[in-house]
C-alpha cells in the first residue's frame, strides 16, 4: 500500500511550478492566498503564538474552559492533530474531553476540528474559510463560547492544533477564561526544518525523537537524516543496516509521521561510487528500498565534501572523461537513473534532492553547468549560501543559485552547527538572512550543533523565518525561544538568557554577548559597579539555576563543560570589578589581594574541557572577547596605577580556531599561539595595546608552525599608533613567516600592529607577538633564584612574574635592583605574594648615600621615598629567614 501525496509535497510542487527558473523579479504569485496583515494587530493571547502568524487578531471577547468540552470533528480529520487538541484541552483544565457528531445544547465549550462545523464557526468568527489558503495554510478562532480549527490540508490541521496549544493556558482545574482570537495562517516557503549534517558524534536515539516533537510543535516539516559518522551513510553505504539499527530508523520515520515532519534519508556514496556502474546503482537503490519498507519517502543523495577530480573507478574516466564538466555528468548520470529506476517507481515518493559538489556559491563552472543541463529538473539541489558558513544568504543570491544550477534549490544553512569549533556554543539567533529570501526557494534546513537541545534556542529562531519571515524580528524570536526552554520560570528565563548571551556569537552574529558587553561599556562610562555586578551575578549563579530549574534536562547535559566554565568567569569578572573598585578607590593592599586571585580564578575558567568523538580534550569558550577583555583590562589598570605597562594585549579581527586565543601571541611561550579560523582578507590584522605610550624597541612577529608552516602573513606591513587611529608604518614584509624591524631612534607609542595588505587562503598562526620598550634595569643579590624563577622577575615590569629564591636567606644577604638610570620617586612599592615570609629591610642609594626606608610588611608595602633620585633598592633579608619571594619592586 502506498502512501498518498503529503501536504508538504503538495506545496513544494505549486511552489515549483510558480518559482520561474530564470528572470525571477519577485516573490512567487500566490494571489489565491490573502494578504499578511499585521503580524501581531492587537496585543494579547496572540503574543503567545510562535512562529508569528500571517494575520492574527485578537477578539473583544473570551471563551471559558468548562469542565467537559465537546470535540466535533469532520469525516477526514487528522488523527494527530485530534489528539493534540484533546490533550491541550485537558492540560487547560477540562476534566472531559467527548467526542460527538454535533454541538451539544448548553453553555459548555465546543471545539470544532475540520468539517463544515468549523469552516461555519470560522467565519462568523472572523478567521474565514480555508479553501483559499495555501498548503499547510490553517485557520483558527476562539469566541462566543466556541474555539474552530481547520486545515488547507492534514498538515495544515495539525498546525492549528499546535498554535491552540499555545494560546491555552496550563491549569489544574477548568474556569480558565482565554482571549478571544482570531488566526489566518500559511507558510513563507513549503519545506523547513533540520538536516543533522554535522561531524562529529552524532545524536542519540532518544535526542532525535525529542528533536522530532520540537520540530511538529514548531511547524517544521523536513528532517534530513545525515549524520557524517554514520558509517552506513558513507563508508559502508552499500551495506544493509543491522536489526536493531534499522528499527530505531523506523521508530524516527513513525515518530516523524506523527509530528507532519518528512524524514528524509540520505546516503552519501561518493566516497566510494562508480558512478556508470550498474552494481553500484542497484546497491543504492536497494539500500533506499530497504528504507522504503519501513516508511521513509523522502530520499537524497549528498555528493559534498568529495573530490571531483579522481575517479573511484577507471570506468567513469572512460564514460565520462576528466575535469569538473565531467563530475557533473557523471553525477547526473547516477541520480536520473535513481529518479527513474526508484523515485517514478515508488508512488508517493518526494522528489529527490541532492547536495552538489560545489555546493557553497554561485559562480558559473562547468560543473554547475553539467548539472543544470542534464540533472532531471525536478531534483532539488541544496545550496549553502554563498560561503559553506554564509553569514549573509540574500534574494538576489537565491536567484543567482536558481539560475545557475538550474534547479529548484533547497538551502542547506550551515547554522548553528560547530562542528568547526567545538569549543563553542552557537546560542543566538538566526540572522542575516533578508526578508524575500523563503518565497525563492523550495525550503530551508537548518545544520544544527551536536549538541541536540542545545540546539533549539538557535532552531526555534530557524522555524520562526521559515514560516513569517517577513514578520521575523531575531532578537525577539531569541527572547522567545528563552522563554519557552525556561518553560515560563521567570527566573530561570533570566538565567538562560545570561547563559545564551554570553554564547551569543558565530559567522552570523559577529558581535559576542551583546548584552553583557553592553553593561560593561554602561559601567566605563558611567561607573555604576553595582548595576555591573549585578549582570554579573546573574551569569555567575545561571549555571547552578539551569542545572536546578530548567526543564529540559538534555539542555543542561549538552552545556555541562560550557555550564562549569560560565560559572568559573563569573568569579573571575566579579573579582576583577571588584579589583577595579579598589584601584579606583586607591585602597592598593585590597587591589593587590584581589589581583592575586585573578590568574588562578582565569585558569580555572580556562580549564573545562569538552570532550570530542575521539577523545579530544577541547577547552571551552565563554564570552571570549568580553569577560576575558574585561578581567584583562581590569589587571591593566591595575598596572597603570602602580606605574607598571605589564603584558601588551592581544587582540584580532579574525576569527579564532579552537581555543588558540589572540593572547597566546603574548604569553611568551612559542609552544603556544594564535590561530585564525579564516583566511586574512586585505585589512585584517593582529596588534598589541602596550597600555602606555611608551619608547618602541625591536618588533618581533614570528608566524606559522610545525604542521602548519604556511600559515603567515603573505604580505603585510607593521605599523604602530597612540590613538589607534592614525597609522604610522614601520615595516612592510612579503613572503616571511619571521619578521623584525627595528623603530627609528625616539619612536613612542602605545598600540603596534601587523596589517594584511593582500588577501590570502591560508589562515594564520602567530607564535609570538613582541615589543621591546625601555630597560628596566637589573636586579641583583642572593638568594639564587629557585628552578624555573629568576632573578629579573623582581622587577621585569609584570606583577604576576615571582622571583622565588632557592632556600633560605643568610645573614647579610641582599637583593638590590638599580634602574637603567636613577629615578626620582615619591615612593617605594614591593609586591609580593600573600603569606611570603622575610620582612627584610628596605633600603635606598641616593646622591647622599643610603638609607632604611622601612621593613618590609605583608603582600603590599608602601614606603615613603622622599622624591629622592633613586639609584638603588635593596631588600636585606634577615638570615634564617624562609626562602625569599618578590613579585615586583617598584619606584612611583
Amino acid at each position: 500500500m502506498h502512501r498518498t501525496r503529503t501536504a508538504a509535497a503538495t506545496a513544494l510542487a505549486v511552489a515549483l511550478a510558480l518559482i520561474p527558473l530564470t528572470g525571477m523579479s519577485g516573490p512567487p504569485d500566490r494571489t489565491s492566498a490573502p494578504a499578511p496583515g499585521s503580524a501581531r494587530d492587537s496585543p494579547g493571547a496572540a503574543d503567545s503564538l510562535s512562529p508569528t502568524p500571517q494575520s492574527v487578531h485578537d477578539r473583544h471577547d473570551r471563551v471559558t474552559i468548562t469542565p467537559t468540552v465537546t470535540v466535533v470533528t469532520g469525516p477526514k480529520t487528522d488523527r494527530p492533530a485530534l489528539d493534540l487538541v484533546e490533550d491541550s484541552l485537558k492540560d487547560a483544565g477540562a476534566e472531559k474531553v467527548v467526542r460527538a457528531e454535533r454541538a451539544p445544547a448548553g453553555r459548555q465549550l465546543t471545539v470544532f476540528v475540520d468539517g463544515p462545523g468549523a469552516a461555519r464557526a470560522l467565519t462568523e468568527l472572523g478567521a474565514g474559510e480555508t479553501g483559499e489558503l495555501p498548503a499547510q495554510g490553517y485557520a483558527l478562532a476562539l469566541g462566543e463560547g466556541r474555539i474552530a480549527l481547520s486545515g488547507k490540508d492534514a498538515t495544515g490541521t495539525y498546525y492549528a492544533a499546535q498554535s491552540l496549544r499555545q494560546l491555552l493556558p496550563h491549569r489544574d482545574r477548568p474556569g480558565a477564561r482565554v482571549q478571544g482570537t482570531a488566526v489566518r495562517d500559511w507558510p513563507a516557503t513549503p519545506l523547513r526544518g533540520v538536516i543533522e549534517g554535522f561531524y562529529g558524534t552524532p545524536w542519540s536515539h532518544q535526542a532525535r525523537l525529542d528533536q522530532l516533537d520540537f520540530y511538529g510543535e514548531h511547524k517544521m516539516n523536513i528532517y534530513v537524516y545525515s549524520p557524517k559518522d554514520d558509517a552506513y551513510l558513507r563508508e559502508k553505504w552499500r551495506d544493509p543496516y543491522p536489526a536493531d539499527r534499522l528499527a530505531e530508523i523506523k521508530e524516527l520515520v513513525d515518530r516523524a509521521r506523527s509530528r507532519h515532519v518528512e524524514f528524509t534519508y540520505a546516503l552519501s556514496p561518493g566516497l566510494s561510487v562508480c558512478y556508470s556502474s550498474d552494481a553500484d546503482l542497484a546497491a543504492l537503490t536497494e539500500k533506499f528500498s530497504t528504507l522504503w519498507d519501513i516508511g521513509v519517502r523522502t530520499f537524497a543523495v549528498p555528493l559534498d565534501d568529495i573530490s571531483y577530480t579522481d575517479w573511484n573507478c577507471a570506468e567513469d574516466k572512460d564514460a565520462f572523461g576528466t575535469g569538473g564538466g565531467a563530475a557533473g555528468t557523471a553525477q547526473a548520470h547516477l541520480l536520473n537513473r535513481v529518479n527513474k529506476d526508484f523515485i517514478a517507481r515508488h508512488p508517493g515518493a518526494e522528489p529527490l534532492q541532492m547536495v552538489p559538489t560545489e555546493y557553497y556559491d554561485v559562480k558559473p563552472s562547468p560543473y554547475k553547468k553539467a548539472l543544470a543541463t542534464k540533472l532531471d529538473k525536478d531534483v532539488l539541489v541544496e545550496w549553502t549560501g554563498v560561503g559553506v558558513i554564509a553569514p549573509t544568504m540574500t534574494v538576489d543570491q537565491a536567484r543567482q543559485a536558481r539560475e545557475v544550477f538550474g534547479h529548484p534549490i533547497l538551502t542547506w544553512d550551515n547554522y548553528p552547527v560547530n562542528d568547526y569549533v567545538t569549543n563553542r556554543l552557537l546560542l543566538g539567533p538566526f540572522s542575516g538572512r533578508e526578508k524575500g529570501l523563503p518565497a525563492q526557494l523550495a525550503g530551508i534546513t537548518a545544520n544544527p550543533m551536536i549538541q541536540p537541545a542545545a540546539s533549539k534556542i538557535a532552531l526555534h529562531t530557524v522555524a520562526d523565518y521559515a514560516w513569517n519571515d517577513r514578520a521575523y524580528d531575531a532578537r525577539a524570536s531569541w527572547g522567545e525561544a528563552i522563554e519557552e526552554l525556561a518553560g515560563g520560570d521567570a527566573r530561570t528565563a533570566r538565567a538562560l538568557r545570561a547563559f545564551a548571551d554570553a554564547h551569543y556569537s558565530s559567522s552570523l552574529n559577529p558581535r559576542q554577548s551583546p548584552e553583557l558587553a553592553h553593561a560593561i561599556a554602561e559601567f566605563d562610562e558611567d561607573g555604576d559597579a553595582r548595576r555591573l555586578d549585578g549582570a554579573l551575578r546573574t551569569l555567575q549563579d545561571a549555571p547552578g539555576v539551569l542545572r536546578d530549574r530548567l526543564p529540559d534536562r538534555g539542555f543542561v547535559a549538552d552545556s555541562e563543560p560550557w555550564l562549569d566554565a560560565t560559572r568559573a568567569w563569573g568569579t573571575a569578572a566579579r573579582t576583577a570589578l571588584r579589583l577595579i573598585e579598589a584601584t579606583r578607590a586607591g585602597d592598593d593592599d585590597t587591589a593587590w589581594q584581589l589581583r592575586q586571585r585573578i590568574p588562578a580564578l582565569v585558569k580555572t575558567a580556562t580549564s573545562f574541557v569538552y570532550v570530542d568523538l575521539n577523545g579530544k580534550k577541547i577547552p571551552v569558550l565563554v564570552a571570549d572577547g568580553v569577560l576575558d577583555t574585561f578581567v584583562e583590562d581590569a589587571v591593566a589598570a591595575h598596572d597603570t596605577s602602580l606605574g607598571l605597562t605589564g603584558r601588551p594585549t592581544a587582540s584580532t579581527d579574525l576569527a579564532v580556531h579552537q581555543d588558540n586565543a589572540a593572547s597566546r601571541m603574548t604569553d611568551g611561550d612559542e609552544r603556544t599561539y594564535f590561530w585564525s579560523a579564516a583566511a586574512p582578507r586585505s585589512g585584517s590584522s593582529v596588534g598589541l595595546d602596550l597600555h602606555a605610550e611608551r619608547p618602541l624597541g625591536t618588533v618581533g612577529l614570528a608566524m606559522g608552525k610545525s604542521g602548519s608552516p604556511d600559515d603567515y602573513l603573505r604580505h603585510g606591513v607593521l605599523e604602530y599608533s597612540s590613538d589607534r587611529k592614525n597609522w604610522t608604518k614601520l615595516a612592510a614584509f612579503d613572503g616571511k613567516a619571521e619578521v623584525t624591524a627595528e623603530p627609528p631612534a625616539g619612536a613612542t607609542a602605545r598600540y603596534v600592529r601587523a596589517r594584511a595588505t593582500e588577501a590570502q587562503d591560508n589562515w594564520l598562526v602567530v607564535r609570538e607577538f613582541t615589543v621591546a620598550g625601555e630597560k628596566r634595569g637589573t636586579v641583583t643579590g642572593n638568594p639564587p633564584a629557585a628552578e624555573n624563577s629568576a632573578l629579573r622577575s623582581a622587577a621585569d615590569g609584570v606583577a604576576e612574574s615571582v622571583y622565588r629564591a632557592a632556600r633560605s636567606a643568610r645573614p647579610g644577604e641582599a637583593l638590590e635592583f638599580r634602574p637603567a638610570e636613577p629615578k626620582t620617586a615619591r615612593s617605594v612599592v614591593v609586591l609580593r605574594p600573600e603569606g611570603a615570609a622575610g620582612d627584610a629591610r628596605v633600603e635606598v642609594r641616593t646622591a647622599a648615600g643610603v638609607r632604611t626606608l622601612g621593613t618590609l610588611s605583608g603582600a603590599y608595602t608602601a614606603l615613603p621615598a622622599g622624591d629622592d633620585e633613586i639609584g638603588a633598592v635593596r631588600l636585606v633579608w634577615p638570615g634564617g629567614s624562609a626562602a625569599p619571594q618578590v613579585n615586583e619592586v617598584i619606584l612611583r
